[in-house]
C-alpha cells in the first residue's frame, strides 16, 4: 500500500525554478587590484583581466569597453541608453553581457551598439523596460534572459540562425500567442523556454523538437491542442499552473506522453485527471475542481510490469478525498512515495 499524506492546504505561491543571479558572478573586490586599461567608472581585476565589472555604481550610461574585455557586468545601475561606439573595441570579442536591472529603452540603444556583437555567448536583459527584443547578430549566443521587461511582440525570425541557443527566459512580460508566432522555430538545440507570466492563450507554436523545458505559469491558456506534446519527444518538463484550463480543452490523452518526467497542471478549472503515461513522476493538480479519481487516467493496464512509475501527486485543493480513490489504485500507484489530499 502507498504512503498517504492528507496536510491543511496552505496558501499556496508559486516560485520561478530559475534563480536570478545564475551566472558565475564574483565581486570585483575579491579579484584582487584593477588593471590600469580599465575604463575609470568600472573595476577590471589583474587576476581576471578579460572581466569588467561595472555593476551597482548608479552609472546612467553603458561606459568604453576597452580591448581584450569578454565579461561585461553592468546590472543594478541607472542606465538609460547605450550609445555608440561602446563596443567599437570587443564587437567580436565580448562573450557575456549583463544588463539587469537599469532604465533601458529601445529607444536609448543606439545602432552599432549590440547589433555589432558578433561573439556574445549569453545575454541578460531582465528588468528593464524594453518593449521588443533587442538580438545581437551572434550565431554563439546560447542564453538569452528578458524577464521583467514591457515585451509585447517577439517577431519570428529574429532567432533563425541562432543554432547554439539553448535556454530563453521570457517571463514577466506582455506577450501574447499571436505576437509571439513563429518566434521559436530556428533555435534547433534549445532546451528550456519560460514563457510564465504573460498574456498568452496558447502554448507556443512552433517549437523545436529538441526542447525538454516548457514553463508557461501564469498565462490565459484554455487548452492545448492535440497532438501538441508529440512534436516534442524530449519534453521532460511541462509546467501549465494558474491559467484557465478546463476538461473540454484537452483532448484525449494529450498529456499521455513517454517523455514527460513532471507535469504541473494545478490552480486550472478542471474537474477530472486527464489521462497520462506511465512513466510520468511528479503530477501537481493542486487547486482545481475535481471531483472524481479514475483508475485509466494513471493505468491502462495493471500487472507484474504494468504499472504506474509515478512518485509524487497532489490533489489537495480539489473536490476529492482518499475514499475517492479506486479498490485497485494501489496495485497501480505501487511505487508512490506522496499522495497528497486536503
Amino acid at each position: 500500500m502507498f504512503p498517504l499524506r492528507v496536510p491543511l492546504l496552505a496558501t499556496l505561491v508559486s516560485l520561478a525554478l530559475c534563480q536570478y543571479y545564475d551566472y558565475d558572478y564574483q565581486p570585483a573586490s575579491q579579484l584582487g587590484p584593477s588593471a590600469p586599461n580599465c575604463n575609470q567608472e568600472c573595476e577590471c581585476p589583474v587576476n581576471f583581466p578579460s572581466a569588467m565589472y561595472c555593476d551597482s555604481r548608479k552609472l546612467t550610461f553603458v561606459p568604453v569597453v576597452p580591448t581584450g574585455i569578454k565579461y561585461l557586468y553592468l546590472q543594478n545601475n541607472q542606465i538609460e541608453e547605450i550609445k555608440e561606439g561602446v563596443f567599437d573595441n570587443v564587437t567580436a570579442g565580448l562573450r557575456w553581457l549583463i544588463l539587469d536591472k537599469n532604465q533601458i529603452t529601445n529607444a536609448k540603444i543606439a545602432k552599432g551598439t549590440i547589433d555589432k556583437l558578433t561573439g556574445l555567448e549569453k545575454l541578460f536583459f531582465s528588468y528593464n523596460n524594453i518593449t521588443e527584443p533587442v538580438i545581437p547578430p551572434s550565431k554563439a549566443l546560447d542564453e538569452l534572459k528578458m524577464m521583467y521587461n514591457k515585451l509585447t511582440k517577439f517577431p519570428a525570425g529574429l532567432l533563425s540562425d541562432k543554432e547554439n541557443l539553448t535556454s530563453i527566459n521570457l517571463q514577466h512580460n506582455e506577450l501574447s500567442s499571436e505576437s509571439i508566432g513563429g518566434a521559436f522555430k530556428g533555435p534547433k538545440k534549445l532546451l528550456s523556454l519560460d514563457v510564465s507570466h504573460n498574456k498568452l492563450k496558447k502554448l507556443p507554436a512552433g517549437v523545436p523538437s529538441s526542447l525538454e523545458i516548457l514553463y508557461a505559469d501564469y498565462n490565459d491558456i484554455d487548452s492545448v491542442a492535440a497532438g501538441y506534446l508529440n512534436k516534442m519527444p524530449a519534453l521532460q518538463y511541462l509546467r501549465i499552473s494558474n491559467n484557465k484550463l478546463v476538461d473540454s480543452g484537452l483532448p484525449a490523452g494529450v498529456f499521455n506522453v513517454s517523455s514527460l518526467v513532471e507535469l504541473d497542471l494545478s490552480f486550472n478549472k478542471l474537474q477530472s485527471i486527464p489521462e497520462i503515461h506511465e512513466q510520468l513522476e511528479q503530477l501537481y493538480l493542486q487547486a482545481n475542481e475535481i471531483n472524481k479519481i479514475d483508475l485509466a487516467s494513471f493505468c491502462k493496464v495493471v500487472g507484474p510490469v504494468n504499472y504506474s512509475h509515478l512518485k509524487h501527486l497532489r490533489l489537495d485543493g480539489n473536490n476529492v478525498s482518499h475514499s475517492n480513490m479506486p479498490t485497485d489504485i494501489s496495485n497501480c500507484l505501487r511505487v508512490a512515495s506522496d499522495i497528497t489530499f486536503e
